[in-house]
């Protein structure tokens, strides 16, 4: 295994690697200390190339370890592929066995400035793609990753929609199990929108070189109370939809039949009248 960290530049390119030499195997890199770096992991023996950013690290540096861990694939003439090392928990089985890989000598060279041509204006953008995905496989792929330490989720936001997390309650018939899913809280405006109420720590979820939600997290001992809806939400969806007036009803839960106490006590009334 050979490992590269990413280096910024304050000229062009503003990017290179450096293979790093110190310490036997990958855990002795990837520590405490490598919360701040970015990462490139190339493993000979699975032919994969693993992206880890660390959870500090910052967006910029996370964007040029995607631009050199394809660089790397060229180089290594595109018989490896890349990997997000970051899907996986900390306590995963594969990222355990990742961590116990011994470091060695192996033929992937750091990419340095002479490796780079001049780029035409949009060279290192033009692959990212701004959709709308559908929303349940996307909310299912975020969901996937494993939560960062310490924060909590307050969004989620897929394409122009936004999601809160609520718990749901599952009956069983001899346990009760409470899980957390997402609900749609409701669209953003047109326009542009600052979320400056909290310091959130924002997520950014791609797959397939396609954006599939940003996520916002609070720390979790921010101690504001939780963002609820005060009235009731009717989705515009739903207006272009023919429904059930017994399904209306239904929804207000009407009981057909008085209990017997209010029956009681409705005569009871009806005699004072009288």
């Amino acid at each position: 295994m050979q490992i590269f960290e990413v280096i910024t530049l304050t000229e062009f390119p503003f990017m290179e690697t450096r293979e790093v030499h110190q310490g036997s195997i990958v855990s002795d890199i990837l520590n405490e200390t490598s919360k701040e770096r970015v990462y490139l992991l190339v493993d000979h023996d699975t032919k994969k190339i693993w992206t880890f950013n660390g959870s500090h690290s910052s967006f910029i540096v996370q964007i040029y370890g995607g631009i050199l861990a394809g660089m790397f694939r060229q180089q290594l003439r595109l018989f490896y592929r890349v990997y997000p090392l970051n899907i996986y928990s900390i306590d995963d089985q594969e990222f355990q066995e990742i961590l116990e890989k011994p470091l060695g000598a192996g033929r992937a060279k750091p990419i340095e400035k002479s490796d780079f041509s001049k780029p035409t204006q949009d060279r290192f953008i033009r692959d990212v793609s701004i959709v709308s995905p559908k929303a349940n496989k996307a909310i299912e792929y975020i969901n996937s990753f494993p939560k960062p330490e310490e924060l909590i989720r307050r969004f989620i936001i897929i394409g122009g929609t936004i999601y809160i997390d609520e718990e749901v309650v599952e009956t069983f018939l001899k346990e009760e199990k409470t899980v957390i899913n997402p609900i749609k809280l409701g669209r953003l405006n047109n326009g542009f929108t600052f979320f400056k109420d909290h310091n959130y720590s924002t997520r950014l979820v791609i797959k397939n070189r396609k954006i599939q939600g940003i996520e916002l997290y609070i720390h979790e001992d921010d101690k504001s109370p939780p963002l609820e809806s005060q009235i009731p939400v009717i989705y515009e969806e739903k207006f272009s939809k023919p429904g059930s007036f017994n399904a209306l009803t239904k929804a207000f839960q009407i009981p057909d039949q008085l209990p017997e106490d209010n029956e009681i006590s409705t005569q009871d009334d009806s005699t004072n009248q009288s």
